[in-house]
């Protein structure tokens, strides 16, 4: 042993044979429980306890060449582990593969194509048991070749066209929830502030919105429907056009676009929910939860979108070919709404 307390060498399956009294043989069918090997119970009590003895610790990359699989599920994304909340996809998928006796190998590319390839090829190497291919933002994207090699799921995004299987946060549900916060206020005149990118979040949210209008029986004013830059700015320069139409709440299509409206607001003697109700949509927690008054909004579930990925790509729930698995978007009530 060395000073730090570990081995100073790596221990062989043969030590451990000459230790259990046994062959080489032997001591690999007990250590990968080899299915069908006739051992004797004292014979196989005897490796179990020369291993122990010994700290012998299996080659793991050989056992994986032998079975054809491991015990590691890949998980390749864009950018997720860098931004301030969807990190949690990780978290989630790391969890859940751990409560399945896996664990969770993660590559980071930030949309870089080599390093793309390179992770894919690594993870193929030490035979993952499948791979999640996950983007920042929801969206649609296209398939590296190599996701062909092995079994794979798409998080928080989807490949349109193809068979592969999908977990997205449903947009719609969010976006009826989000509008359905300052129906059940009271309030009827509610804008819509959506953003200007296309994108299944631009659609979803508006889709939602009218949704919600149509079961409370309320008719959409469609010049209440916005589109503004998805900042701050946005927010900040929707507000004129906001109060000139009346509008008692405010759904923004996200917490930025919302901290804007704020501003504006306060700017004009205007105080959120006394004068205005506002819900966003994202709960990105540095800026919702400490707006004054915090900021109603409907959550995107990334932990929950890893944690689905996860379960789909081990057969724990089922997801047909070419389907996506939506993912309820969880309201966020705060003190940025009240009854009218």
């Amino acid at each position: 042993m060395t000073s730090t307390g570990r081995a100073d060498r790596t221990v062989t399956m043969r030590e451990v044979a000459e230790r259990a009294g046994v062959s080489v043989t032997t001591v690999s069918h007990v250590v990968n429980d080899k299915a069908g090997a006739r051992i004797g119970a004292e014979a196989r009590a005897r490796v179990q306890q020369a291993v122990v003895d010994l700290g012998y610790r299996p080659n793991v990359l050989a056992k994986n060449l032998v079975q054809g699989t491991s015990a590691f599920i890949g998980l390749v994304a864009d950018s997720i582990a860098t931004t301030p909340f969807a990190g949690q996809i990780i978290r989630g998928a790391q969890e859940e593969a751990w409560r399945h006796g896996h664990v969770l190998l993660v590559a980071n590319t930030e949309a870089d194509e080599a390093a793309e390839r390179d992770a894919l090829a690594m993870m193929l190497e030490y035979k993952v048991r499948g791979i999640l291919y996950s983007t920042w933002t929801h969206r649609a994207t296209q398939l590296p070749p190599a996701l062909a090699e092995t079994d794979h799921v798409l998080v928080n995004c989807y490949a349109p066209g193809t068979a592969t299987r999908a977990v997205v946060p449903d947009e719609v549900a969010g976006g009826r929830s989000a509008t359905a916060l300052l129906l059940a206020q009271g309030h009827r005149r509610i804008a819509f502030v959506n953003t200007t990118s296309p994108s299944p979040a631009r659609e979803g949210r508006l889709q939602g919105y009218r949704e919600a209008h149509a079961e409370a029986g309320v008719e959409v004013d469609e010049a209440l429907v916005l589109d503004a830059s998805p900042e701050q700015e946005g927010g900040y320069g929707a507000a004129e056009r906001i109060l000139a139409l009346g509008a008692t709440g405010v759904f923004c299509h996200n917490d930025r676009v919302a901290m804007g409206l704020y501003d504006a607001l306060r700017e004009r003697g205007l105080r959120v929910p006394r004068d205005m109700a506002v819900v966003g949509f994202d709960n990105q927690e540095v800026i919702a939860g400490h707006l004054r008054p915090p900021l109603s909004t409907v959550a995107l579930p990334h932990y929950e979108l890893g944690a689905a990925g996860v379960r789909v790509l081990l057969g724990e729930q089922r997801v047909e070919p070419g389907a996506s698995l939506r993912v309820a978007c969880p309201v966020i009530p705060r003190d940025s709404i009240s009854a009218r």
